[in-house]
C-alpha cells in the first residue's frame, strides 16, 4: 500500500513538474508579447500621439527631426527574405536531393558534415564574411560607388538559410516510404524522374517547413545583414545595387541609445517585425495542417 501511495506521489509530482515547465515556456511568450505590444502601441495613443499611419507609410527615419517611416524599411525586409528564399530553396532543396537520393555514402560523409558546420556558424561571422569578400566583389560589379546593398544582403542571408532547408529537407525525403521509389521505378521510370514526380511530391510537407523556416530566419537575422546593408536614412530600394535599411537592423542600431519617443518607435518597429513573424508561423502551421489531411 505504501508503495503504491509513493508511486502515485511520484506520477503526480512529475506530472506537475511537467506542467510547471510547460506553463513557464508559455507564460514566456504571452509576457513577451504585452511586453512588446504595451511598448510598441503607446505612442499612437494619448495626447501626444504619433500618426501610426505616417508611420507605416513614411519613407524617412530622422529621430531627430522627428521622423518615424518605416514603409522602406518593411520593404527592404521583404525584398532581402524573399530574393534569399527564391534562391536558397532550390539550391537547398537540389542538395537534400543529392545527398538524400544520388550521392554515395562517401561523399555524403564530406557534405553533410560541411552542411552542419555551415549551421553552426555564428551570423557575426556570416557578416564579416560578407563585409570582407561579397561587398567588394558587388562594388566591383556594381553602377553604384560601394557594394554595401540589397543584393549583399540576399547573398549572405541565402547563405544562412542553406543549412535549415537542406537538414530538414533532407530529412523529408528519407523519410518517404521505399514502396513510392519501387512502385515508381517498376512502371519504367528513370531515376530522376522518380524523384521528381514521387518523392518530391511524397516530402512537400517537410520541403514547406523547410521553406518557411529559412523564411523566418532570413526575416529576423540582425547582425549579419546590418554590417552589409548599408542602413540608410530613407528610400525606397529600387534595384538590388540600392542600400537598405531591414526592420531587425533599425531596432539593433539605435535601441542602445535611444529614449523618449525614440525608444517607443523602436518598439513599434518590433511590433510589426513580430507580427511578420506571426503570419510566418501561421502560414507554416497552415501548410502542414493542410498537407497532413491531404495525406
Amino acid at each position: 500500500m505504501n508503495t503504491k501511495r509513493m508511486r502515485n506521489i511520484t506520477e503526480n509530482s512529475m506530472r506537475l513538474v511537467f506542467l510547471t515547465c510547460a506553463m513557464i515556456s508559455v507564460i514566456s511568450v504571452l509576457s513577451i508579447i504585452a511586453f512588446v505590444f504595451y511598448k510598441g502601441l503607446s505612442p499612437f495613443v494619448g495626447n501626444n500621439a504619433y500618426s501610426f499611419w505616417k508611420f507605416i507609410s513614411g519613407t524617412k527615419w530622422d529621430p531627430n527631426n522627428e521622423m518615424y517611416g518605416i514603409l522602406y524599411m518593411i520593404v527592404a525586409s521583404i525584398l532581402g527574405t524573399l530574393g534569399a528564399v527564391a534562391i536558397g530553396v532550390p539550391v537547398g532543396l537540389m542538395t537534400a536531393v543529392f545527398i538524400a537520393e544520388i550521392a554515395p555514402e562517401w561523399i555524403v560523409k564530406i557534405v553533410r558534415p560541411a552542411i552542419e558546420l555551415l549551421a553552426g556558424i555564428p551570423s557575426v561571422i556570416f557578416g564579416a564574411f560578407g563585409l570582407g569578400v561579397i561587398v567588394p566583389f558587388i562594388d566591383k560589379i556594381s553602377p553604384r560607388p560601394y557594394g554595401q546593398s540589397l543584393f549583399a544582403v540576399i547573398c549572405v542571408l541565402t547563405l544562412m538559410i542553406l543549412p535549415n532547408i537542406i537538414a530538414l529537407s533532407e530529412n523529408a525525403i528519407r523519410t518517404v516510404p521505399k514502396s513510392y521509389r519501387e512502385a515508381s521505378l517498376g512502371l519504367g521510370a528513370t531515376k530522376m524522374q522518380t524523384i521528381f514526380s514521387s518523392v518530391i511530391p511524397a516530402a512537400k510537407s517537410g520541403i514547406l517547413s523547410a521553406t518557411v523556416l529559412g523564411i523566418g530566419r532570413a526575416i529576423g537575422e540582425t547582425m549579419a545583414v546590418m554590417m552589409i546593408a548599408g542602413n540608410p536614412i530613407g528610400g525606397i530600394p529600387l534595384s538590388i545595387w540600392d542600400k537598405v535599411r531591414p526592420l531587425t537592423t533599425n531596432i539593433a542600431m539605435e535601441m542602445s541609445y535611444a529614449s523618449g519617443r525614440h525608444q517607443e518607435m523602436l518598439f513599434a518597429t518590433g511590433v510589426i517585425l513580430f507580427i511578420f513573424i506571426m503570419l510566418v508561423n501561421i502560414t507554416l502551421i497552415r501548410l502542414t495542417s493542410g498537407e497532413k489531411k491531404v495525406e
